[in-house]
């Protein structure tokens, strides 16, 4: 989630940069590329919009904890301490990412904001512009993320609430919000979560809505991680995997609908394919939460009044916050919108490390489970490819 930021006024530098490769973004796609590429002898640079190595992470929620085991989510060759337990929280894995970095002396520059990309005049490369001057690259890879802008409904925007109105991604922990009443929308797993801090925290009340059912799915079953059959399953047809998630969710989560939160109406592979979210995976609290009503379930919202929300049943709730929990964008237009690089989602036409246009790759733009772990084997193809070409053209 590194690297891009909106088009505006520039810093030059007096001279243009050269780099082999420009890698942008220090989330976990950028820098195993970035490592990949240095194990190959090949120079490559990645660049950090953020202060620090792995921003973005840094800058989520203290309580965020991963949906996936240790086990596959660490990048190749790097395996989490032990220490770390069976799901790595935030700043465990801000501190992995920034060993791995050193231990593969890979070069990250931070506090530079890339601002656009355009093919080179001549040809060769690319031109990389940052609010500290223009780069040249031989190779581009764009490692910014899935989860790089937040997305807030039309309702949040503009409105006439006298609250707070905040999306998850600002969101830290419950200290501000004690005795509040606060809404939650969006029920994935930070929803979810975060609807749970906040009611065992301190808040006042919390309501959380919802529009579509997710599927939820427990972080550890019988005290194993839940996500260990992930790899057969990713080997099976989707349609048989969606209708053993579905049983496991009836017979191990049971029966929400008397709190508010029916059944989802599709399982969880086609739920991701079609709009790359629609899994909650959450501890088993977080559940109670809801039917011991900590956490009340409410339908999703309409629009915003001065003292709370208007529901799609026609319900108004005074609330004094409203926490966005309703995703994110690739927010890849304003750098690459122009190349025609890009489906009608905003996704890469290829988001595995494969080129898209000569020199240009985007890593991690796929939707799947353990993300943090399959990116590695994206940047290994992508690291592979470019230290091909580059052998091919010093041997010419």
């Amino acid at each position: 989630m590194g690297g891009v930021g909106p088009s505006g006024p520039r810093c030059r530098r007096e001279r243009t940069v050269e780099h082999h490769v420009v890698v942008i973004g220090s989330g976990p796609s950028g820098l195993a590329t970035a490592a990949e590429l240095v194990a190959r002898g090949v120079p490559a640079t990645v660049l950090e919009r953020g202060a620090v190595l792995g921003a973005a992470w840094a800058g989520r929620y203290d309580a965020l904890r991963f949906n996936t085991s240790r086990l596959l989510s660490a990048l190749p060759g790097a395996p989490f301490p032990r220490e770390y337990g069976q799901f790595p929280t935030r700043d465990q894995y801000v501190t992995y990412l920034q060993e791995y970095a050193a231990r593969r002396h890979v070069p990250v520059e931070t506090g530079v904001e890339v601002t656009g990309l355009q093919a080179a005049e001549d040809g060769e490369g690319w031109v990389v512009s940052t609010d500290a001057g223009e780069r040249r690259a031989q190779h581009v890879v764009v490692a910014t993320g899935i989860f790089h802008t937040p997305a807030l409904p039309e309702w949040a925007r503009g409105h006439g609430f006298g609250g707070q109105v905040l999306h998850a991604t600002d969101y830290r922990n419950p200290a501000g919000f004690t005795g509040r009443r606060v809404l939650v929308v969006g029920a994935g797993s930070t929803g979810l979560e975060i609807a749970h801090q906040l009611a065992t925290g301190g808040a006042g009340s919390v309501l959380l809505s919802f529009r579509t059912p997710p599927n939820i799915l427990l972080r550890t079953v019988g005290g194993l991680p839940g996500d260990l059959p992930v790899p057969l399953f990713l080997r099976l047809p989707a349609g048989l995997v969606d209708r053993l998630l579905l049983a496991m969710q009836r017979r191990v989560v049971g029966d929400l609908a008397p709190y508010g939160l029916p059944a989802p109406t599709e399982g969880p592979i086609a739920q991701l394919r079609r709009r790359g979210a629609g899994t909650a995976v959450v501890d088993a609290e977080v559940l109670d939460a809801i039917r011991d009503g900590s956490v009340v379930v409410v339908p999703a919202v309409q629009s915003l009044s001065a003292e709370g929300a208007r529901l799609a049943d026609g319900r108004r709730v005074e609330v004094d916050a409203v926490v966005v929990a309703t995703g994110y964008s690739t927010g890849l237009e304003p750098l690459c919108g122009h190349l025609g690089v890009l489906d009608e989602r905003g996704m890469p036409l290829d988001g595995t490390g494969g080129e898209v246009a000569p020199g240009l790759r985007f890593v991690g733009y796929v939707y799947r489970p353990g993300l943090t772990g399959y990116v590695g084997k994206a940047a290994r193809r992508a690291a592979r490819e470019i230290a091909a070409g580059r052998r091919a053209t010093v041997t010419a």
